[in-house]
């Protein structure tokens, strides 16, 4: 069984080609110089020549404030190309997982948002990636769309590398304390849209439509940053106090929603994908970034 994964080079798509995937499952991941999913053509071309059993997209324009002066490209990568994957996937009766973004949503409500909630993005990422999701919805029946939301892993940039660096060289940290959301380990998504695609590859009657997927529970902003340091401080890093601050002390291009919270009810629902808490996933990432938290032993 061969599995496409566009996006190979992100946090997720890294994942994802590091996922223990069954016996007999084949990745196949081109990097953009092999593969320009913008370019209808070339997409037509690789799925004419290899019988893919589906394909999981997780390429997206992610530079939430450059996408404000930069609206053509991040709708280019974020729509049009999701468009495209949509017709030539439909063309070859190959089911389509799609990831999206909390960005769909103003963040204005109460609670966990659902999927069926109306969205309003406020920003051109997410107006894009709102454009990305009808373009799949239109293009191809047999797709699940998976939105998730502030997605870390020791790979590329990213919040949780971010503080880890700037804890070491600054001796205080202000970050925002009312947006609120869920934090979600790249690895962990990764292995929620594998089971999805396995399973959509396998059974033509398998769930479809828009799922959300998140690890569990929220905080904010400032309350991941703290949970971050002191992860750090558990394994030997440097302690230094973490401030909150408002929205509004920390002005950036693109407006961010004040609550992305999202339910992953649907999911389990759907899939009995369960998703583990944020704070045991952070755990595993700082694991992998610093060492696991000495014992008594070892100290």
């Amino acid at each position: 069984m061969d599995i496409l994964v566009l996006g190979g080079a992100g946090q997720v798509g890294t994942e994802l080609q590091a996922y223990a995937w069954p016996d007999g499952v084949t990745v196949h991941a081109p990097d953009r110089g092999a593969l320009d999913i913008t370019d209808a053509d070339a997409v037509a071309r690789l799925l004419a020549e290899r019988r893919f059993a589906a394909v999981i997209n997780t390429a997206a324009y992610t530079a939430v404030d450059k996408a404000e002066s930069e609206p053509v490209s991040a709708w280019r990568l974020n729509a049009l190309a999701p468009a495209i994957l949509a017709a030539e996937t439909a063309r070859h009766a190959i089911p389509l997982v799609h990831v999206s973004t909390d960005y769909v949503f103003d963040g204005t409500r109460p609670g966990a948002y659902r999927p069926d909630d109306p969205i309003a993005p406020r920003s051109v990422y997410g107006a894009s990636k709102a454009g990305g999701e009808l373009a799949v919805r239109a293009g191809n029946p047999r797709h699940a769309i998976l939105r998730t939301a502030w997605v870390v892993s020791p790979h590329r940039g990213n919040f949780v590398k971010t503080m880890l660096r700037l804890a070491a060289e600054r001796d205080r940290l202000t970050v925002v304390d009312d947006q609120h959301g869920c934090p979600t380990s790249a690895a962990d998504l990764a292995a929620a849209l594998a089971v999805v695609a396995l399973r959509m590859a396998d059974d033509a009657n398998a769930p479809t439509g828009t799922f959300h997927c998140v690890n569990a529970g929220t905080t904010t902003w400032h309350g991941f940053a703290q949970a971050v340091v002191a992860g750090s401080v558990a394994r030997g890093g440097r302690e230094v106090p973490v401030a909150g601050i408002p929205t509004s002390a920390y002005p950036t291009p693109a407006r961010r929603p004040a609550n992305s919270e999202l339910s992953t009810e649907s999911l389990h629902a759907a899939y009995g994908i369960a998703m583990r808490p944020w704070q045991q996933a952070l755990d595993t990432i700082l694991d992998r970034l610093i060492g696991p938290v000495p014992t008594e032993a070892s100290r």
